[in-house]
């Protein structure tokens, strides 16, 4: 044990001699019977894990993980299963594009399958789910939904069972079927109350459904999911915090509140995230508040890979772009009753067809009084006049005295 705690002490100033050390204990000779040493193994396994991992040596990981099955034979199934299944989630939570993932999951899948570990096989096959889906495999990804399924109903795991339906709620999503997406999180969320759900479980759950009342445009609601994922992710320091504080000023974005994204960033929260993907969201802000088309071009130009490679931020930043030319144009024309239809689409640095085709939209919307003289190529701006509401109020008082009249008409028959 002494030399696990060096090691262990060591791997922030030389962590190279420290993986030195992991690699000496864990390559140790061990027998079924010597519970200190299985233990030591053990612990420098998932210490060697995340130290790998840190450091982001993925194929190092994997072929710890495929070293370490003559140690598995001589531990119990429930110890080996655990072993397995940690660095299997360490090296996927690493998140790098090796195409490692998939070939590694499934020759694990097939070694548990060998070894009669059922337990073990449904959990990595959770897992594979969840790379045929960042694949974007998306048919093989719902073949393994319905299989492990069944067999997990059959079995009573609810845990492993949540988590195939919060990974089928993602697939449908990502696939544009969103009915079918909220079924599969409702069955999630009513599976997760009969049982305890980890943090980072519940994170995930949460990251869902602000993701899809994102999708039904309810902001408010989503603000609030991503809120909770955010804190649950933070709490125990994972990567997808940073995607939930990114959703969470989206939600203020599209609110149309860019004021509140600065002061949700202030403090400890804005500087342990700070980076290029909360700069964007910043500079889309920015662009939001000064009502300003061409920063918020300029921005998708600047933060390519922060804003079209992320799918959540990218569904929405063409109705952001809508929204937001909508603003441009209506801060164009207000000082304006009279304006030139090709000087609005210089101003605006648009094509002429596309700035005549959203005025004509913004005015069938009302948004402002007006209308387009195609024949001269002006846009003629009206006052906004309050509509008189003298006739609506005529109308409802000659329904009253209506009914007045019917009922003093019944009471003058029955007299009669």
């Amino acid at each position: 044990m002494e030399e696990l705690e060096h090691a262990s002490s060591i791997e922030l100033k030389d962590p190279e001699e420290a993986l030195k050390l992991y690699y000496s204990i864990t390559n140790q000779s061990v027998t079924a019977e010597d519970e200190t040493k299985i233990k030591e193994v053990e612990l420098a396994l998932s210490s060697m894990g995340k130290l790998l991992a840190k450091q982001n040596k993925a194929k190092e990981l994997a072929n710890l993980i495929k070293s370490i099955r003559p140690f598995l034979g001589i531990v119990s199934k429930a110890k080996a299963s655990k072993i397995v299944r940690e660095l299997v989630d360490t090296f996927l939570d690493m998140g790098s594009k090796t195409g490692l993932e998939i070939p590694l999951c499934l020759e694990c899948i097939e070694w548990a399958k060998s070894e009669k570990r059922t337990f073990l096989t449904q959990a990595l096959e959770a897992r594979l789910i969840l790379l045929y889906h960042s694949n974007g495999d998306y048919t093989q990804a719902l073949n393994t939904v319905n299989r492990v399924m069944k067999e997990l109903k059959k079995m009573d795991d609810k845990q492993l069972l949540m988590e195939v339906q919060l990974s089928e709620s993602k697939v449908y999503h990502t696939l544009g079927n969103v009915p079918k997406a909220r079924a599969a999180l409702t069955s999630a969320r009513t599976t997760a109350n009969s049982i305890y759900v980890p943090p980072k479980l519940q994170s995930s759950l949460d990251m869902q459904s602000g993701i899809l009342h994102g999708e039904e445009k309810d902001f408010k609601t989503a603000f609030s999911y991503f809120y909770e994922a955010f804190e649950g992710y933070d709490s125990v320091e994972h990567p997808f915090a940073l995607d939930g504080l990114k959703y969470m000023l989206l939600c203020k974005i599209m609110l149309g509140a860019p004021d509140d994204v600065q002061s949700l960033l202030t403090g400890k929260m804005g500087l342990k995230y700070s980076g290029r993907g909360i700069d964007a969201m910043k500079a889309i802000a920015d662009a939001g508040k000064k009502r300003d088309i061409s920063i918020f071009n300029e921005t998708i130009a600047e933060y390519d890979d922060e804003l079209k490679k992320d799918p959540v931020v990218q569904n929405h930043l063409k109705a952001l772009y809508d929204n937001l030319l909508e603003k441009n144009l209506v801060r164009i024309i207000e000082p304006y009753s009279r304006v030139q239809i090709a000087h609005v689409a210089e101003t605006i640095n648009l094509p002429y067809d596309i700035v005549e085709k959203k005025l004509s939209q913004i005015i069938l919307d009302k948004k402002f009084s007006g209308i387009l003289d195609q024949g001269s190529g002006v846009l003629i701006v009206y006052d906004g006049s309050e509509s008189d509401q003298t006739y609506t109020y005529a109308l409802d008082t000659i329904t009253h005295m209506g009914k007045v009249v019917d009922v003093l008409f019944k009471k003058a028959q029955k007299l009669s």
